[in-house]
Formats: C-alpha cells, structure tokens, sequence
C-alpha cells in the first residue's frame, strides 16, 4: 500500500513537471489561474479577468468575461496583473517566439512564421483557426474592442498587449489570426481593448 502510495505521489511531481503547470495563482478579484513555463519564462496559460476601469467583457455579456478573460485597455493593464507578475514587454514575446520556433520574417520585421498553431488552444477558433496548443500557451480567439466601442473578431483573433510604448498614443501587442500560422508583433491604440498575460517576475 505504501508502494502504491509513493508511486501515485512521484507520478503526480512527474507530471508537473513535465507540463510545467500550476494552479495556484490567484488574483485580487479571487480568480485563479493556470501558468505553463516555457523557456525561461513563465506565462499566465489563461486570459486575466480581474476588473478594472477600463476594462470589458466581450459584448459586455459576462459569459464572454468567463470564458474569454476581459478586454483592457493599454492604461487599465498597468495595474491588472497580480503581485509578482507583470505586463510582458515587447522583448518579452520575442523571447516566446523564438522559443517556439518562431521564425522573423526578413521583408516585415512585425511578422513571425510558424508559431500560430503552437501557441492557439486547441478548441474554440473558427473554421480551421484552431492549434496543437504545443506549449500550453492556449491562447484563445478573444476578439477585441476597438476605442469607439465596438466588438470584433470573436472566434476569429487574439490580440495581447506588451509594456512597451511605441508613441503617446499607442503600445505593441502581440496578434494571432485564424486563418495564419504567424504572430503579428504590431502598434494600436493604446484606447483598444485586448487580452492579457502575465508573465512571472
């Protein structure tokens, strides 16, 4: 019995270790959250849903905050992330690209190749949008909001904001699409409204 015992707990911390997950973070609001280690980071592997000003449920339907996360904009993601995580910087998801395999495309430097499928969830994305989810990043097609309010894109896009400003009026973020096997490292509207992922300090 003992045996049986201390077989079940070693397969357990096996298991943990290989998928590098735990369920343990818990936000401000009582959320809590998966996080996957891939490299040298360790991410969020769902969408923040703590509540902010300046921040929305896709439709403003609740449903949509419980299965999507919410939508923040640039200014509301300052103070969303938990203790011990922050907003991760633009160098930040190149990091993560590059170690999925992502491949910088020499004619737009915004445009990584081969890492939508890796990083998609493998459910949720419209028509064939969806991923293998390779490394239990699992981003899912959230949509966004743009600045004038309106909703766009559920089911069919993910859209994560960096840290890293690239004027007054705008920030980096990091896009992936149904219908493409790249991320997009690109500029909006710091009034948008897009996902977030802590990463770990």
């Amino acid at each position: 019995m003992k045996r049986l015992v201390l077989t079940i707990f070693l397969t357990g911390l096996l298991a943990l270790a290989l998928t590098g997950c735990d369920s343990n973070l818990t936000d401000r609001d009582g959320n809590t959250y998966r996080m996957v280690k891939i490299g040298s980071q360790t991410w969020m592997a769902e969408n923040l849903k703590v509540k902010t000003e300046g921040s929305w449920c896709y439709e403003d339907k609740e449903s949509n905050c419980q299965k999507y996360g919410r939508l923040y904009n640039w200014d509301a993601t300052k103070i969303a992330c938990p203790v011990g995580w922050h907003l991760p910087s633009k160098e930040e998801f190149e990091i993560l690209l590059k170690f999925v395999g992502g491949v910088q495309n020499k004619e737009d430097a915004w445009e990584w190749k081969d890492v939508g499928k890796k990083l998609n969830s493998s459910s949720g994305w419209k028509e064939n949008g969806n991923g293998d989810d390779a490394f239990g990043y699992s981003a899912l097609p959230a949509g966004a909001r743009s600045n004038n309010g309106s909703y766009y894109g559920d089911g069919y896009n993910a859209s994560f904001w960096s840290s890293t400003e690239d004027d007054s009026g705008s920030a980096y973020d990091m896009y992936l699409n149904y219908d493409v096997d790249y991320a997009y490292l690109g500029n909006d509207s710091k009034g948008d409204g897009f996902s977030v992922r802590c990463v770990k300090d």
